[in-house]
């Protein structure tokens, strides 16, 4: 039987749905019932709802934690003395956040996928990297919010790296200037969170005098869309306000969450999230029933990644629908989706709150 680690050496995007299908629910199944037997709250969970890991043949199936579970009880499959790294949720002032507890083999899982997914759209080699964000400080390793993480896992793949914004998240012209003109004819990796990437940096490029050119620079950002919404800052607009302050082009949004760090989703050249080997999503209506391609509802998420905690099978607050699968023009296999935004009435849980 292919496992989790055989798989992550393929290419990202390499297997069609009927290949996929076989291997993916053997994995599931195996990983439904590590966790059953390794914490006690998703086994209470489970049979609260009266489903046992033994019915697995699709993972569609599987009872999904919802994310806010994250914010309200520790859940690990894990000894606490193999947890070598928390993830926490970003968060409005004072709520609560997730919490996500790796072991080495999740954190080593995650970090290959991350890699595969990356290096699809970038290529293998290290760029040189510029981050719009401000440093990091001396915050312990262990522990790390979603835009830590972020950061700490695109920052890996980089040969040297740049940050845009100083402490008090004002630009570090200088640095700027002197990464633009090192990089200027060399391809570079931007990085950063949509909304500080939109507020704190390209908007502040365009009211100044100052003209920037990467235009061999790839930009990556995610999180923080429901703020541009509020703007009325479409996808197509900040993808023309990023070209006009940096001539940068090749601009992907990407889809993913710290619930599922590893498991994310890019956006291809046509304006597709893609979904991975070791991931799928489905979208269910408000009686949780499989929606149709190109049907609205909640977006409903798979990892085969995590071993150290139960986050395998999760239901979002985000809305979308799947627009088709092994046909996308970009020649990427797999489901491919659009995210509409988050569900009405619900806490704001972005990656991009400062």
């Amino acid at each position: 039987m292919i496992n989790v680690d055989e798989m992550l050496e393929w290419p990202p995007y390499s297997l069609s749905a009927r290949e996929k299908g076989a291997s993916f629910s053997k994995i599931i199944s195996s990983t439904v019932k590590h966790h059953y037997e390794r914490c006690v709250e998703y086994k209470r969970f489970l049979d609260l709802v009266g489903w046992s890991p033994s019915r697995v043949s699709c993972w569609e199936e599987i009872p999904p934690l919802h994310v806010r579970v994250f914010k309200e009880t520790r859940l690990a499959s894990v000894e606490p003395s193999d947890i070598i790294k928390t993830l926490t949720s970003s968060g409005t002032s004072g709520a609560r956040v997730s919490q996500i507890f790796l072991d080495s083999t999740t954190s080593r899982r995650q970090t290959k996928a991350l890699a595969k997914i990356s290096g699809d759209y970038i290529g293998g080699k290290r760029l040189p990297m510029l981050v719009i964000d401000r440093p990091p400080g001396n915050k312990k390793r262990r522990q790390l919010s979603a835009r830590g993480a972020g950061i700490t896992g695109f920052a890996m793949f980089a040969k040297n790296v740049t940050y845009a914004l100083k402490e008090d998240m004002e630009v570090n012209w200088s640095a700027v200037e002197e990464f633009c003109e090192v990089n200027a004819e060399k391809q570079s990796l931007i990085f950063g969170f949509t909304f500080i990437v939109w507020k704190y940096f390209v908007k502040r490029l365009l009211a100044s005098s100052r003209a920037f050119s990467l235009e061999q620079g790839i930009l990556i950002h995610g999180g923080g869309w429901k703020k541009l919404v509020e703007e009325r800052v479409s996808s197509e607009s900040f993808k023309e306000a990023v070209g006009n302050a940096t001539c940068i082009r090749r601009v992907h949004n990407y889809y993913g969450m710290v619930e599922q760090t590893g498991s994310i989703f890019l956006e291809c050249e046509y304006g597709y999230l893609h979904v991975p080997n070791v991931a799928d999503i489905s979208v269910v209506d408000e009686h949780f029933g499989r929606c149709e391609f190109g049907e609205l509802g909640v977006i409903k998420l798979c990892s085969l990644l995590p071993s150290s905690y139960p986050g395998h099978v999760i239901l979002s607050d985000d809305r979308g629908y799947v627009v088709g699968e092994d046909s996308c023009r970009c020649g990427r296999l797999g489901k491919y989706f659009i995210v509409e935004g988050r569900l009405p009435r619900v806490e704001i849980r972005g990656c991009s709150d400062v």
